[in-house]
């Protein structure tokens, strides 16, 4: 592989399609804009469709916005039939979007929000869109996850995953983001008999996006000081992203983050997750919970995951 990997390393992307969520800001811009630079037909797919047109016109190349709400299964399925009507097939799905320690709130259907909408959307979405990506050779499922998958709390809380008997804020987001991880892995197993689509996860380690608007008030006041000291910029945190979408070299089942010291920052190179995440058995059991909540099968069988 490449060292020290950056945009100028994509290869062409023309004739692909790329969908994105939350493509607006942060990170999932960053993102969507260096694909259709590279000549790839971009979705932004996003809460708030009005400020997505705003950032698609930022972008130079071929951008659409579609209309998506994680923290709304009905809005998953209506943007997953929207894109179905639009679109033969699907190159890349990068699930991005995410929401990082907010009070305690719940999803449309009653999830904690955390893991509803990093983890429970992301699932019900490429599951209803995997169809549009099994056909395709080369085709990728990225999932965005975060260093906060090994901080302290982040277990898969089977007992309570809606954390409706206590909460913390910290615990919930790093479950969610562990959740991305076990459902990238239980995913590449099945998809490894299809030879086609390949499941893939990234980090962006720390790096300065509207993620933090719901950090404590205290530290909100000191972040514009010590953000810029210890954070890279949203282009720079996008890049294990675009590795992961676009390098000939990724193989199914590789996570990519920074290479700096605790993966915080720097270039974008093959990371090892946390020994939790490994573990097949948790994987499988996040798996049926999964499609249980969301009511939601994969085209592709169990029986292929073993």
């Amino acid at each position: 592989m490449t060292e020290q990997w950056t945009e100028r390393d994509i290869p062409d992307q023309k004739g692909r399609v790329a969908v994105v969520t939350g493509a607006n800001t942060g990170l999932g811009f960053e993102t969507a804009r260096a694909l259709a630079e590279h000549g790839a037909t971009v979705v932004l797919a996003v809460r708030d469709a009005e400020k997505g047109k705003k950032a698609a016109a930022r972008i130079t190349g071929d951008v659409s916005v579609q209309a998506l709400d994680l923290t709304s299964l009905e809005s998953v399925r209506d943007a997953s039939a929207e894109l179905h009507a639009k679109h033969a097939s699907i190159d890349l799905l990068i699930n991005n979007a995410g929401v990082m320690i907010p009070p305690k709130q719940t999803t449309r259907d009653g999830f904690e929000l955390q893991f509803g909408t990093n983890h429970l959307g992301h699932f019900a979405l490429t599951g209803l869109l995997l169809d549009l990506l099994l056909p395709v050779p080369g085709s990728r499922v990225v999932t965005v996850s975060s260093i906060a998958h090994r901080t302290r709390g982040a277990a898969i809380h089977f007992d309570d995953l809606q954390w409706d008997r206590s909460y913390d804020r910290g615990a919930a987001y790093g479950q969610s983001k562990l959740a991305n991880l076990l459902f990238t892995y239980e995913l590449q197993r099945r998809l490894a008999p299809q030879g086609t689509t390949i499941s893939v996860a990234a980090h962006p380690g720390l790096a300065s996006t509207e993620l933090v608007r719901d950090i404590p008030a205290a530290l909100r006041l000191i972040a514009p000081v010590i953000g810029p000291l210890l954070a890279q910029s949203a282009a720079q945190g996008a890049l294990p992203s675009m590795r992961a979408a676009t390098d000939p070299a990724v193989l199914g089942g590789q996570y990519y983050g920074p290479d700096g010291r605790g993966e915080t920052r720097g270039n974008p190179r093959v990371v090892a997750s946390s020994p939790q995440s490994y573990d097949e058995t948790l994987q499988q059991r996040l798996w049926t919970v999964s499609e249980e909540l969301t009511g939601v099968q994969f085209p592709v069988a169990v029986a292929a995951s073993r």
